[in-house]
């Protein structure tokens, strides 16, 4: 069997090689792309230039939305592309920039929505010191943390994947270059990646309880207080978040955790959209509140705040 090599191509098998279900595919994955970049362009436009969206909140919510359209459009486009023209091939050193930034946004968002959680228990049980212990300064470091945390794992997973020679039939039964599906066309059991895979698998599981207890306490404080309105206000703010985490954590866990077949069932392939796609949907039930935010801007800034953030 032949070894890949630098100049070798990859193919992308999708989900179908009917030529009409192709065209469907693109059809219906394409005005979703162009909703999630647009959606989040606008999102990062507003919050940069209204100086009342200055807040911790909204600074993470404008990384969020950044990492939102990087990590949709690392996959999607390529696979929009590949269904319009019939062609399901991917370079070798694009298979590799896939790997790289898919775990370098993911791990980053995964550490940014803690970071998030951490922001409204803050709000939500500590309001007196909200203002000392999430500073600029503290913001910054904590974004700074979550994009290296990113970089690290993504330079492990992209080195260790690709340190084990590939060989036989180059397809990837996949419309990305996912992991387990590359470490299915190694010539050797690749040990080193699948440390790595466990020390992620931890790292999003440590991540999860501290969200977890953050949430006790947010939801602990919000039930002792005796206005209907503002219990109501903090459910919905931080019910989204918490099950945007559970679905994006969950879906990974499984698309990690089990046996890999030779031929992915639908069941894959629809957990694997729904951890690079469809999770850009659901991260629009946090963007509603800031809609709701553009709309009051007769609003004051500081008691809008009071009111629903419960400072």
């Amino acid at each position: 069997m032949n070894n890949f090599t630098s100049a070798s191509t990859f193919f992308l098998m999708g989900f179908t090689d009917i030529r009409e279900i192709q065209i469907l595919h693109a059809v219906f994955f394409l005005p979703i792309y162009l909703a999630a970049l647009f959606g989040n362009l606008l999102i990062i436009t507003l919050i940069t230039k209204d100086h009342c969206l200055h807040t911790p909140m909204y600074f993470f919510l404008k990384n969020l939305s950044f990492l939102d359209l990087c990590l949709i459009s690392i996959t999607v486009p390529k696979s929009i592309m590949n269904s319009l023209m019939n062609h399901n091939s991917i370079s070798f050193f694009g298979c590799v920039s896939q790997v790289f930034f898919f775990f370098l946004l993911a791990t980053t968002e995964v550490a940014l929505l803690t970071v998030m959680s951490y922001d409204r228990y803050v709000a939500i049980c500590l309001p007196l010191r909200y203002d000392v212990i999430m500073s600029h300064r503290s913001c910054v470091e904590m974004a700074a943390s979550s994009w290296l945390s990113g970089g690290l794992n993504a330079i492990l997973h992209t080195a260790s994947t690709f340190s084990i020679p590939m060989c036989g039939s180059p397809e990837v039964h996949q419309f990305f270059c996912d992991v387990p599906q590359l470490l299915s066309l190694t010539c050797s059991f690749n040990m080193g990646e699948l440390v790595v895979i466990g020390i992620s698998l931890v790292f999003d599981f440590g991540c999860f309880v501290f969200i977890a207890i953050s949430y006790i306490h947010i939801f602990s404080t919000v039930l002792k207080l005796s206005s209907r309105e503002s219990r109501s206000k903090a459910f919905s703010t931080c019910l989204p978040h918490l099950l945007v985490v559970t679905l994006f954590l969950s879906s990974g866990f499984f698309a990690y955790l089990h046996s890999l077949p030779k031929s992915p069932s639908l069941l894959d392939l629809l957990i694997s959209v729904f951890y690079t796609v469809d999770m850009k949907m659901s991260l629009r039930k946090l963007r509603k509140k800031l809609k709701k935010i553009l709309r009051a801007r007769n609003i004051q800034r500081e008691k809008f705040d009071q009111l629903f953030f419960m400072k």
